[in-house]
């Protein structure tokens, strides 16, 4: 099983952004994708998740109205998109799936004038 994520981003505050992550050696519907993120020097921070299979999502309570988690069968390719981006979610963002035992290698995403 890999999950393979998309590359350092770096945005300017207000701006958005879109991470994916590419699911291999599994069935893609079988398992939720969850979305965690690091800022420097503060520990994991759950997102939310998704469902593959039908789409449904949880967000936790900080992130909801500014994140919006997907899923693409087609690609076996989870997104999650962070709109009004402030410097504050300067992080590094983990999809991970079943359960936590597998985790995507992180992608850096950096809001900074």
């Amino acid at each position: 099983v890999q999950l393979v994520q998309s590359g350092a981003e770096v945005r300017n505050p207000g701006a958005s952004v879109k991470v994916s992550c590419k699911v291999y050696g599994y069935t893609f519907t079988s398992h939720y994708i969850n979305w965690v993120r690091q800022a420097p020097g503060q520990g994991l921070e759950w997102m939310g998740r998704i469902d593959p299979k039908d789409g449904g999502s949880q967000y936790a309570q900080k992130f909801q109205g500014s994140v919006t988690f997907t899923a693409d069968t087609s690609t076996s390719t989870a997104y999650v998109e962070l709109i009004r981006l402030r410097s504050e979610d300067t992080a590094v963002y983990y999809c991970a799936s079943v359960g936590a035992s597998y985790w995507g290698q992180g992608t850096q995403v950096t809001v900074s004038p």
